[in-house]
Order: C-alpha cells, then structure tokens, then sequence
C-alpha cells in the first residue's frame, strides 16, 4: 500500500515512519491528533506525504490525548495520537490513565532516544529512566520497535491488543533514528481475538437463578455500550430497571420505564434480590450504595475474566456482553414466561426521584436546558464540577455514546479536550461540552485548536470561582477553613472572542438555551460563561454516595 506522494528522493524503500502510515491507513484510522517533535520529524512527513488521513494539532501534549480518548468513547474505534518521548509521554499520561479506567481503545505513537543510547542513561534529549517500563504500568501493551520490518506486525499488534476484549489504551514507539530508516516490510492483515465460546451450562445456572429472583435489577457499564439492543430485550423479558452510573448512560434511554440513573436505582437497591451486572465495574454495588441487601446474588457477564474474581460473582459468564445477554434472554424464555409490564409502577418511581434531586439546585435547570436545545443524538461531555457530578442522574441520555464520561480516575480538566476529540469523529453532530472553571482553564488554550480546525464544539462554563468541590469539602470539614481553592479567573466570554470563537453569557437556565441556540447556529466554536453562586442547593454527592437507611 502506497498512500503517499513522493518524499523527494524518489520510489525509494519506505521508511518505518511511512510503514507506521500505511499500517494505520490498513485499520481503518482516518484521524490522528499530535504535535511534532524532532524525534517524530520522520511520522509527521510521513502523514504529510498521505492523502488518506488528517492530522490535528493541539497546544498541549495532555489535549492531544484526550482528544483521542474522546474520538474512540464516542466511537468505540481506535484513537490515535502522536507525541514526542519523555515530557511529551508524560503529558499525556493523564488521559492515557483515563482511557484505561474507561476502557477505551487509544494508541500512543511515540519515539524513542538514538538506539545507540537506549539504556545508557547519558541524558539525551528527552531521555527518560525507562519509558518502555513506565508506559507498561498504565496501557494494556507497550512495545518498542528497533527495526522497519517490525512496524506492520507491531502495529496489528497494537491494535489487536486494544480492541480484544476488554479495550484499553496501547502504546508505540519507534526511536528517533529508527521512524526514518528505510527497509522492506510485510503487510500484516488487520484482525481481532475471536470471541470468547459461550458456556452452556453456565448460561442455564445463571437463568435458573435468575429466574427465580422476585426484582432483580442489572447494572451496566460501557462494557455493554454496542449491546444495547440485548440488554433491553434482556430488561424488557425480567421487567427489570437498568441502572448505569457513569459509561452505561443510554444502554436503555432515560424516557423507557426501564432506564434508571444512579438516584432513582438506589430507591430499587433494598428489594433486589438478583443484580445482574454487564459490562460494568458495578461501582454503585461494592461502593456507592449502602446496605446491600442480605442473601443478594450477583450474575456478571463480561468479557474480562478477572473481574469475576474481583467482584466476587455467584455465576460469571464471560464473552462478549452483547453474545452473553442475547444467550441469557433466550434461556430465560425456555424457562420463565415474560414477567407483567411494571412501567406504571417504575414511572412512578421515577417521577419521585426526579422530584426529590430538585433540592440539587440551579445545575439540574442548567442541565434541562442544555437537553432542551440538544438533539437526541447531540454529544454531551461531562465534566468534574457540581454541574458534571449533577449531570449522573440529572441528565437525560437516550443512546449510547453519547454521554462522554472519563470513568473512575475523575481527572480535572479532561471536559473540554475530550469533547474536540469527539467533535473530530462526528462533525456534522451537535457537542456540548460543561466544566467548572477550575477545570475549563486545564486546556482553555484548546480553544485555538478548535477554531483552527472548525471543531464547533460548544464549551458551557459553570464560573464560580473556585475548585467549587472542593472549597465546599473544606468549609465541611475544616471548620469553614479554605485553601487553594479560590481563583482568579478570566471574562470567558471575552477571551473566547479573542481566539476567534464566539463568546456567550447566560446568567438563567432561559438564557443558556438562548445562547445554545445561537451558539449551535453560529458555524464556529462557543464558549458560554455561566457565572454561578457557589454552595446555592444541596450537594449532588448525597445522590451519588446515599447514606444508609
């Protein structure tokens, strides 16, 4: 495969830079996020000779990453993105962080020093203690490539390895003399793990058991995102609620009797008697939620065979969740008859919950007006502020993908970056992003990349001016004592106009979908300052950690 325009020295033998081109062009990647460096001179002229995929830069290494981190949770494919070793790696280590907690498939390209100093410790340019080593505690498989004959197979590899099972990120590298040295290679032929057999016997235990259970209730996670329509059949046969907390969000839509949020599930958590989990860490489970009913069984189906283990499963059938769900549902039927329709009793259930976060405060009516003015299948990218907390169980969601979360490592300022990314895989859909204004300002530079490349997201800023979460933390427990978490802040609104993007305030739930309209019409990126009095309702947190009853 030749992709590529001449690179001025003739038809001479690809180099492993062009070889990691073609390899990527060969799985499907259109996109790629980076920044150059000297020591991935080589990767990026490869890209520049390509006429098959599109580069986009960014101001930071961490944002380039996050960037690909959103691209593949709203895609489920592969993100990609490039950075130089050493500082640059470490950058991005954040999101890569993310991505494995989130279980989603990214892949680090990256370089290495010389190979005549690996390993020397000399202190080249960029030269870490052991980058191999270091990228291996947080990727699910880190290779270095010495030689261009190694690039196609490792590049498979790589893919193969973040999109088998249980997705997570993977990373690359190639030294810096190495990306630009020429050699022959064989194409190796994209491919994916089989799925996993299913047991049988299992399958028939766990409908028996479940089968028996007078309210059980299933809890998802990302893990069953492309299961969606399995999950429902599955509810739709128990009349169970499906309760995700964060990544699960859309499996069953918030407007179906079955789609539960983290607050109205807990009101069904003291009469379960069965939790099925699929896909998901069961968080609300093994942390969140208190009293966890006595004689309670779990069921988990998931492709990672170690979170059996973990979670301490009676019956655990492992697969792929969309196989395991569909296998369950048609047990279920030889056994049991479709349970009475119980919508009246969860729509009032429901209806309750909804009614008591009221005392949330202004978030939820900023939230609703955002729902308002979005499609259903419009992108919503949470973010760690009141807001984002709120939106757990305060947001409606109606599909997968949809509802961007960063999952368990809950990193500050991962919002706005993350939601260029998602943007970047679907330009033509509507991208909402919400963060406070200590996590806005984390990557606020991103907003000359996203005029730069006409990533129209719109960025929806809660200004209170302060780590909020935390500043009301330590008025809690430290006898109203507060530190480094009041702050200083930009006119958002003004300094998004001096990037080039439009720049809104809303001061009501009624102005903010005001300026969403104008924003989403307006062909170019927003920013909607939103300033807010800090601490006006109750914690969203006695939501998401309920205390016992």
């Amino acid at each position: 495969m030749n992709t590529r325009q001449p690179d001025g020295h003739g038809q001479r033998l690809p180099t492993s830079a062009d070889h990691l081109v073609d390899g990527l062009i060969a799985h499907g990647v259109d996109t790629v996020f980076g920044i150059p460096g000297v020591q991935t001179y080589e990767l990026f002229d490869s890209f520049a000779r390509s006429e098959a995929i599109r580069v986009i830069g960014a101001r930071h290494e961490q944002t380039v990453a996050y960037m690909a981190f959103g691209y593949a949770q709203a895609t489920g494919r592969a993100g990609v993105y490039t950075v130089v070793p050493g500082p640059g790696v470490l950058n991005s280590a954040a999101a890569l962080l993310s991505a494995y907690g989130a279980s989603a498939p990214v892949l680090c390209l990256t370089s290495e020093v010389p190979t005549q100093f690996l390993g020397r410790g000399l202190g080249h340019l960029h030269e870490m203690p052991d980058q191999l080593a270091t990228l291996r505690t947080m990727t699910k498989w880190s290779a270095l490539v010495e030689h261009p004959s190694q690039v196609p197979d490792a590049i498979a590899t790589a893919f193969l390895r973040a999109l088998s099972g249980r997705p997570r990120p993977v990373s690359l590298a190639v030294p810096w003399d190495v990306l630009g040295m020429r050699g022959p290679a064989v194409p190796v032929e994209p491919h994916l793990l089989p799925r996993p057999e299913l047991d049988t016997e299992l399958i028939t235990s766990a409908a028996d058991l479940i089968g028996g259970a007078r309210n059980p209730m299933i809890m998802v996670g990302g893990g069953a995102r492309h299961a969606a329509a399995e999950v429902r059949e599955l509810a739709e046969h128990l009349q169970a609620p499906v309760v995700p907390f964060r990544g699960g969000r859309g499996i069953v839509p918030d407007d179906c009797a079955l789609g539960f949020t983290c607050a109205s599930g807990f009101e069904r958590w003291a009469d379960t008697d069965v939790v099925i989990g699929i896909g998901s860490r069961m968080e609300l489970a093994w942390f969140r939620w208190p009293n966890r009913p006595a004689g309670q069984r779990t069921v988990l189906l998931d492709i990672d065979p170690r979170q059996a283990t973990r979670l301490a499963a009676d019956i655990a059938l492992i697969g792929d969740t969309a196989d395991t769900a569909a296998a369950l549902t048609k047990a279920l039927r030889d056994i049991v008859p479709p349970r009475r329709d119980r919508s009246m009793e969860f729509n009032a259930v429901k209806a309750q919950v909804a009614e008591q976060v009221r005392d949330v405060g202004p978030e939820l009516d900023y939230l609703a007006a955002i729902r308002d003015v979005l499609p259903r299948d419009g992108m919503f990218v949470e973010e760690i502020c009141q807001a984002g907390f709120a939106s757990y169980f305060g947001y409606e969601v109606y599909s997968p993908h949809t509802f961007i979360t960063c999952g368990h490592q809950g990193t500050l300022g991962f919002g706005y970056p993350t939601a260029l990314g998602v943007q970047a895989a679907f330009p033509d859909r509507p991208v909402v992003s919400v963060a406070g204004d200590g996590g806005f300002m984390f990557a606020v530079q991103e907003i000359a990349t996203a005029v730069q490349y006409g990533l129209n997201v719109v960025a929806v800023v809660f200004d209170n001016g302060s780590f909020g979460n935390v500043q009301l933390d330590q008025q809690r427990l430290f006898d109203g004592r507060t530190l480094g978490a009041t702050l200083a802040n930009p006119n958002f609104a003004r300094l998004a106009r001096e990037f080039g993007a439009q720049g809104l305030t809303a001061h009501t739930p009624e102005q903010l979908r005001t300026a969403l309209d104008t924003a989403l019409s307006g062909g170019k990126p927003a920013v909607i300052h939103v300033p807010l009095e800090l601490g006006t309702g109750t914690s969203p947190w006695k939501y998401l950690m309920p205390a016992p009853r």
